[in-house]
């Protein structure tokens, strides 16, 4: 599936990994609570194995939100990130990539890992716009993130980008990688910004 045939649709990482997150730290009960204020109810019995319309994701960040306040379901979502990080380094990323990266300096192998999350940008910010502004240190920016889209808060909200970026800074360029969210979109910033740092 090319770019252009996906318009509006994220890869089901995104409600996988908060299904997994949701259940593995708030449990089954609170979990199911969630996907039926966002009417994904039917994902309760069969999880999405295909790319899901943009609606499913911003409609289950919002019941997070709505059903677990802020905070926590920030908590999740990050949790999410990583999780969906694992998956992309178990599944997704050739083991021959990902042993170069390991052996290439930091700011190198940082570029490099950028560019392929940015030729991968297509299943996981839908209608948004991705670009990578900076390699060292890396930053990313999103515009019309699925995430927050929509909502008005006073801390930034999309925490399940920076759990996933993080994940894989962290493996794959320094352990001591850390994705920090500084702008959002839902504070009132023009995009969403995302910055990362290793000691």
């Amino acid at each position: 599936m090319s770019q252009t045939d996906n318009h509006g649709r994220i890869g089901p990482n995104a409600i996988i990994r908060v299904f997994e997150a949701l259940n593995e730290q708030r449990g089954r009960t609170v979990a199911e609570a969630v996907f039926q204020r966002a009417g994904l109810g039917g994902y309760l019995d069969a999880l999405p194995e295909a790319m899901v319309p943009e609606e499913e994701v911003i409609a289950l960040q919002q019941a997070l939100r709505d059903e677990l306040g802020i905070s926590e379901a920030r908590e999740i979502a990050r949790d999410a990130g990583r999780r969906t990080g694992d998956y992309l380094l178990a599944r997704r990323i050739p083991r021959p990539a990902q042993a170069l990266l390991k052996i290439l300096p930091a700011k190198l192998a940082a570029r490099t890992l950028l560019k392929a999350i940015s030729g991968n940008a297509w299943t996981f910010v839908g209608t948004g716009h991705f670009a990578v502004t900076s390699a060292s240190p890396p930053r990313i920016e999103i515009t019309h993130s699925p995430l927050c889209r929509g909502t008005q808060s006073d801390e930034p909200l999309c925490d399940f980008y920076a759990g996933t970026f993080e994940r894989l800074f962290r493996v794959l360029v320094h352990p001591d990688s850390v994705f920090t969210e500084t702008a959002c979109q839902a504070t009132g910033d023009p995009s969403c910004q995302f910055e990362g740092r290793w000691s």
